[in-house]
């Protein structure tokens, strides 16, 4: 039984508490947030809960295995440091640090002091999020040309962070996830601050990785539609992975083929003998058995820390989607 802290009960925080206090190989013993007002919804929601604004007396208690921090971005990388210094295992919400170098001192931290760093890229933990990663391991959709994604909504709108540090990191992270983590070549991006002076409400990134592949990340809290969208683009076939709507994964059997035709010379490789097929076959609809993805990062850090593996979204997945960010400013 691993006994866990929790810092930070605000927006996501709640998530995190309900499926930690109801997962069968962990006990919250306490919860550390400086509201009253959260305090008092951890009390009456869960009454067998110690709860408390003095982090000190909770990261120093040594019948604390680990801890979960749902706080603003800007102590993510203070708070775990100082519960890995005092040998606490960490889960940390997204990201893991704002810089590259903090998060390379965590994982030397983590590494030295044999303690697990996690970080809560929740959608590596979604089960359509890993049937794409599956279907492009299998060579179904060809050799990938490019990713678009969109993350847009009216509102939540931040002060601590902007739209692409607090959108963007979930389509990093997932196209990092579907191509085995690659080195990016090139990253641009435009955005702009039309509500709060100095916080980009909309971001457009656009990212060049090896073999010719393209991505583009479109992410804004300043718009009409509610949108949680990336496809897939192959040479093969297409897939389009839709987060909110009931059919979660959709295959495409489309694409352009290059046919080589015969000739006045009797050739087959003249480019001006080419012509296009325009393919459209049929959209397959695969069945995806759902379980909360949050549910499953509870499970794998739980068994990282009981098991002393390697976790999916360990240090390593979590500086590259940070170094992206960094070089995108």
């Amino acid at each position: 039984m691993v006994r866990i802290a929790q810092v930070g009960v605000g927006y996501w925080g709640p998530n995190l508490l309900r499926n930690l206090s109801s997962n069968y190989d962990s006990t919250v013993k306490a919860v550390v947030d400086p509201s009253k007002e959260r305090q008092e919804f951890v009390k009456k929601t869960y009454p067998g809960i110690y709860v408390t604004d003095e982090l000190d007396s909770v990261i120093n208690d040594p019948d604390i295995d680990a801890v979960v921090i749902a706080t603003p971005v800007a102590s993510h990388y203070d708070l775990t440091i100082q519960a890995l210094n005092k040998g606490k295992h960490v889960l940390v919400e997204k990201p893991m640090a704002t810089k590259t170098d903090q998060v390379r001192e965590i994982s030397q931290l983590a590494r030295k002091k044999e303690l697990v760093a996690m970080v809560g890229h929740t959608f590596l933990f979604n089960s359509a999020v890993r049937y794409v990663k599956s279907i492009i391991e299998s060579g179904e959709l060809g050799d990938i040309r490019y990713i678009y994604s969109q993350r847009l909504n009216l509102g939540r709108i931040r002060d601590d962070v902007d739209a692409l540090w607090n959108l963007a990191p979930h389509d990093i992270s997932i196209i990092q996830y579907w191509l085995n983590e690659p080195e990016p070549i090139k990253i641009d991006k435009i955005g702009m601050d039309y509500v709060q002076k100095g916080i980009d409400d909309v971001t457009f990134m656009n990212i060049t990785y090896p073999n010719n592949i393209m991505a583009h990340i479109h992410v804004s809290w300043l718009d009409p539609h509610k949108i949680r969208k990336m496809t897939v683009v192959g040479s093969k076939k297409m897939v389009v992975y839709d987060d909110i709507a009931e059919n979660k994964v959709m295959i495409y059997d489309k694409g352009i083929d290059r046919m080589a035709v015969l000739g006045e010379q009797m050739d087959f490789d003249n480019p001006v003998t080419f012509s296009f097929n325009h393919r459209s076959g049929e959209v397959f609809i695969p069945v995806i058995d759902w379980v909360e993805p949050l549910k499953i990062e509870i499970d794998h850090f739980l068994k990282c820390i009981q098991n002393n593996i390697p976790c999916i979204t360990g240090p390593e997945h979590a500086e590259k989607v940070v170094r992206i960010l960094e070089m995108a400013e």
